[in-house]
């Protein structure tokens, strides 16, 4: 089968997703107007678009019509899916990652741009229900949209071999970008109210952003600098390694679509996990069970739920373990990519 994506190359997701169904032996086509920061995938035919709207646009049909793909699939419902929309190239399936359709009802200026996407779309896919909510409140036919999720390599994320039931030190883990959305500055905040119970913590705040200089300053001031390490951005191979020292994930985001893909792979990898109550995360962690939910912006019990789950080494085993089964069983990476497999067959022009 021939399938063109429409998919930006700087994002991990469209890279795991292009790279299943190179593997699978499709003839692949990858569009994009950002660069590729994930790296090459052998046997990929990869097509950079330079130029601006409108020439942009040009460009892109061109490709797309001289490729002639028995799938054309765009990823993102913002100027990707527009473009595509415009394109008028069919089969064409839409992904919605979150934002792009959970902000559009709120903005008279992409709300009608969204929806004229949404609309052209044969088949929309999304990885939440409540953003199959936001998409049918657009206007669009439940039975055009499926959930397929992103999915984590459960062979790749894979719990250590072997278990700290004590240990002379114990790290907790954040991976969100250090942008205001993903309020590092509360894990910061909760640090030196670990620190005074536990002083063998460890913070490894992993990732990039506009923050970084302000979080770093925060944390020299109240004193958790020396307890506290920023390892900047983490290449995707090099994450479960990462995963597999730690103790604790956290995630102190304001906002998700479905479930983090950090908060998964952490969960794969066997880990407890204290996480916001935004997105579907109570869906997929339940409080008490998995880990812990806390409420956004709350230092104080974030600390507390840290605490207690370093002080209870069996509890922390216990809920990793069943934090593993619920990604293998619900958000596996190659169950969920035969999804989108079946649903291409579905759909695809005649070879």
């Amino acid at each position: 089968m021939k399938i063109c994506f429409l998919a930006g190359a700087d994002s991990v997701h469209s890279y795991k997703w292009v790279k299943f169904f190179a593997e699978k032996g499709h003839e692949i086509h990858w569009i994009s107007f950002t660069p590729n920061t994930q790296g090459e995938i052998p046997g990929v035919h990869f097509y950079k678009i330079d130029k601006p709207f409108p020439l942009g646009f040009f460009a892109l049909n061109k490709i797309v019509r001289s490729i002639k793909p028995n799938i054309f699939h765009a990823h993102y419902a913002g100027k990707n899916g527009l473009l595509a929309a415009l394109a008028n190239f069919h089969p064409f399936i839409l992904t919605a990652w979150g934002s792009d359709v959970l902000l559009a009802g709120k903005s008279k200026l992409k709300k009608p741009f969204v929806k004229y996407a949404l609309k052209k779309a044969d088949l929309i896919t999304c990885d939440a229900e409540h953003m199959k909510k936001a998409i049918i409140e657009l206007g669009v036919e439940p039975e055009k949209i499926k959930i397929i999720y992103f999915g984590i390599d459960t062979k790749k994320f894979q719990p250590a071999k072997s278990y700290k039931l004590k240990a002379k030190s114990y790290e907790v883990i954040s991976l969100r970008s250090l942008e205001p959305v993903y309020d590092v500055e509360t894990l910061v905040r909760a640090a030196p109210l670990v620190l005074r119970q536990i002083p063998e913590a460890n913070f490894i705040i992993a990732g990039r952003g506009s923050e970084e200089e302000k979080l770093k300053k925060l944390a020299s001031e109240l004193g958790v600098l020396r307890n506290m390490e920023f390892i900047g951005f983490v290449k995707q191979n090099d994450l479960p390694c990462l995963l597999q020292s730690a103790d604790i994930y956290v995630s102190t985001s304001l906002s998700d679509a479905g479930i983090a893909a950090s908060t998964a792979e952490a969960m794969a990898c066997g880990l407890p996990v204290v996480i916001t109550n935004t997105g579907e995360n109570e869906l997929w962690v339940k409080n008490g069970a998995g880990g812990f939910i806390v409420p956004v912006k709350t230092p104080k019990i974030l600390a507390e739920k840290i605490i207690e789950l370093l002080k209870n080494p069996q509890t922390r085993r216990q809920f990793g373990e069943t934090n593993r089964k619920t990604i293998e069983e619900k958000n596996d990476y190659y169950t969920e990519m035969a999804k989108a497999e079946r649903s291409y067959y579905d759909l695809k022009t005649p070879f």
